[in-house]
């Protein structure tokens, strides 16, 4: 399922450098700067509230408004400060319809698989290439039933209609094996009753 389009007013910004950001930040907006298509940059603000929503996720798809004007864009990269769990910045890239890029998308599980088999994933994300305007948020590999040593490679990868896995067809996704238990020792009936024979008791024995 391709990630719905979400509007985002924004506003321009003439103040740059470390100083004129923190004011941004105090005043309820987060710096960012657009690129893309061989544009200038543009120095932007966008809604505090609002862009930390939006840009919960990484990949997601943002109309931006500015007055009448809107241009369709993707995050490049989002500082985040995580002692105050808020964005200090953001960089953007500016997309076309039509226009392909790669960006790392989750990779979910479905099946289970055979009794006394586990499995875990080697990655939680992989690049995928898509329409800018028609990016999945998320692809799939289903464990149904797989034993010891049948891992999931890239191929294995169940991608949407039109999305490439940008992975070599060797990358390892998943593995599998059998479920390992560990012999911890059988417990003495004396150690069952907590009757457990002191060094004194042991020394007599030998004697």
């Amino acid at each position: 399922m391709a990630l719905d389009i979400l509007d985002l007013v924004v506003e321009s910004r003439t103040d740059f450098g470390k100083g004129a950001a923190r004011r941004a930040r105090r005043e309820g907006y987060i710096p960012a700067v657009l690129y893309g298509h061989g544009e200038e940059p543009r120095h932007l603000l966008l809604p505090r509230h609002e862009g930390f929503l939006a840009l919960r996720n990484s990949n997601q798809l943002l109309r931006l408004v500015e007055g009448d004007s809107k241009e369709m864009a993707l995050p490049k990269d989002i500082q985040r400060n995580p002692l105050k769990d808020e964005i200090k910045h953001v960089d953007l890239i500016i997309v076309r319809r039509g226009e392909r890029v790669t960006v790392d998308v989750p990779v979910e599980v479905t099946g289970e698989v055979a009794p006394e088999h586990t499995y875990v994933l080697d990655v939680n994300s992989v690049p995928v290439e898509a329409d800018a305007l028609d990016l999945p948020d998320h692809v799939t590999i289903d464990l149904t039933d797989r034993k010891a040593g049948e891992h999931v490679y890239a191929p294995d990868v169940i991608l949407p209609a039109g999305v490439n896995l940008d992975l070599d067809e060797e990358y390892l996704i998943a593995t599998v094996d059998l479920v390992i238990e560990q012999d911890l020792g059988e417990d003495t009936d004396e150690e069952a009753n907590g009757e457990v024979p002191t060094v004194a008791e042991e020394d007599a024995e030998k004697e």
